[in-house]
Parts: structure tokens; sequence; C-alpha cells
């Protein structure tokens, strides 16, 4: 790797793992993960991944997609305390330009890039051609885009659709989120439908319920109902992915993604035979005089380990860096 190569810095910002690699004239580099914990600053955690390369290395753009709004090359990220800021990383790093995008902007930019091995598929006949798609995904938090065709060329509706007001479809959600509610005043999809929303179901059914359940974490909740030994993680786990049908339906219909709805992040992945065999698909179609409509769209869980780096990749190569700081 020399000076004279062309070498972006790529990065996928999360709250809890922050992931980076090397474009380099094209080529994608190896991911390296990182824990966000481990860092008080953005900039510290850049520094660590640079100063594992050669020293003679030159970055000529860098290009971070982030877990929050951004607004004016600048993110503070919703579920993190750092600070991303593209002109400070500029002059810091003497980067040739930094541009920030949503998160799931580039994970939208990836989905005309996937392939069948790249994906599992929940339900759906064929996707229309050129139609629009739309990606949404729990994680630490819930991220929704749309992705739409112009000519040869796709436009991101990059949104922040996980803070829309969650609603029910049955007489035990209703009874969940008015809890919620009692404790968050709104509820969010993103307080159901992430890993502090599963935790969130877990303790709502939970204290409806009158069990005195143990403490557990998203991944301790999920690992319980695979296994079977807790009702309770088993009911909140059934929820979760029924609740994420219908949010996912509804974002179908909002973006007339009739070319498919594909579930990104951290936890789909994980628990795609259980979703397979849940409530996901039922309520993904549940919707009335449009159930015919929702039947046809494709549903897919994104199963590739770096998507959000080929869109990444594709926006460092075919778009634009000419307005970033």
């Amino acid at each position: 790797m020399t000076a004279s190569a062309n070498i972006v810095l790529l990065g996928d910002i999360g709250a809890t793992n922050a992931r980076f690699a090397l474009l380099t004239d094209g080529a994608l580099g190896p991911v390296t993960w990182i824990e966000v914990a481990r860092y008080p600053q953005f900039a510290d955690a850049v520094r660590d991944f640079l100063q594992a390369h050669p020293r003679k290395i030159v970055i000529n753009h860098a290009l971070f997609a982030v877990a929050g709004p951004v607004e004016d090359e600048r993110c503070i990220l919703t579920n993190l305390s750092w600070i991303i800021d593209g002109r400070e990383m500029r002059d810091q790093f003497d980067f040739g330009t930094v541009r920030i995008i949503n998160d799931f902007e580039a994970t939208a930019l990836s989905l005309p890039h996937l392939q069948g091995k790249d994906l599992r598929t929940l339900g759906g006949w064929h996707a229309s051609v050129a139609a629009p798609m739309a990606v949404l995904g729990p994680g630490s938090g819930l991220g929704v885009a749309g992705l739409l065709p112009h000519g040869q060329q796709w436009i991101v509706i990059a949104s922040e659709g996980g803070h829309a007001t969650l609603s029910a479809s049955s007489r035990q959600e209703d009874e969940v989120l008015e809890h919620l509610r009692q404790r968050f005043g709104h509820v969010s999809a993103e307080r159901a439908l992430s890993g502090p929303g599963l935790e969130n179901l877990y303790h709502a059914i939970a204290a409806l319920d009158g069990i005195d359940a143990p403490t557990r974490n998203a991944a301790e909740i999920t690992h319980a109902a695979l296994k079977g030994t807790c009702r309770t993680a088993q009911t909140s786990l059934n929820m979760f992915c029924a609740m994420l049908g219908g949010f996912a339906g509804n974002v179908a219909l909002s973006y007339g993604a009739r070319g498919g709805v594909y579930i990104a992040g951290g936890i789909a992945p994980r628990i795609v035979d259980y979703l397979a065999g849940s409530e996901f698909r039922q309520r993904f179609e549940q919707k009335g005089r449009f159930r015919s409509y929702l039947k046809a769209i494709p549903s897919h869980v994104i199963v590739h380990s770096a998507a959000t780096f080929l869109g990444l990749r594709s926006l460092a190569l075919f778009g634009s860096l000419r307005d970033a700081a």
C-alpha cells in the first residue's frame, strides 16, 4: 500500500460497534470491528484503526455511515455520546474530504448489489422491476430508508422512521404499549423493535403477567427464547417478530416498495430461522384491503456480514464527494 494509491477510509458507526475498512483503488479491504465503549471520542477509534496500518498511508477521502441524523456534515449519534464532525475529522487527520451519511442510507445503496446468497427470503413473490425498495433494521436502534429508481441511478430517501409511533394489533400488544407509554410517554417503533426494545417488551410482559422474571439483556432474552427455557422470553421474542412484520409492512406501504423490503441490523440475521417461523410474514401482509398488495412484495433478511460497506463502496466509486467537508 503506497502513498500514490487512491485510498478512501470507510466507516460504519453504530452505538455498539464501529467498523472500518480501506477502499484502495476500488478494492475493499478487510473490515475491522471496534467496540465503541472502549473510546471516549470518535477520533480515538479512527486513530487506533489507522495506527494499525503502514505510516506511508495517505487517506484521500473518508466516508462514514453513522447511526443518527446528519446535518451540515455533523452527527450526534442517537444512542451514543459521540459527535462526528466532518470538518474536524478533515482537519485533525488531514483527509482530503470527509463525507458523513446516515447508516441506512449506505445500507439502502447496498441493495442492488446483494445476491441470492446474501439474503434469506421470508415470503412474497418476485420483486417488481425498477420499483422502489426499502430497508429497515433493528439493532441498537431502528433504522429505515428507501431506495427509489431514477433512470439508470438510484436515489436514497433516508429517514428517522424508527422513531414513528408504534401501533398495536392485538389486545396483548395494546396492554404492552400502554405499559410502555406509562414509562416513556411516547412509544416509538424503536422502543420495541431494537435490542433495548426487546428488553422493554420482556420487562413489560413480565410486569403485566405478575412474574418476577430475572433481569436479562437482549442477547440473554433471545438465547432463553431460542432454547425454550423461559416463557416470558419466548413471548417477548414472538411479539418482537410479529411487531417487526407489521412495521415492515407499514414501511412497504409508505415507500411503495414493490421492489422488496429488506431487514438489516444486528438482530435479524441471528434469529432468521425463528423469524421465518414466526408471525412476521403474516403481520407483514395483514393490512386489510391492501393484503394482496403486500402479499406480492418479497421480504428478505440481509445475511451479508458487511452489506453497509457495499453501499459505501458504491457511493465512493460512483457518487460525488465534491460537496463533502
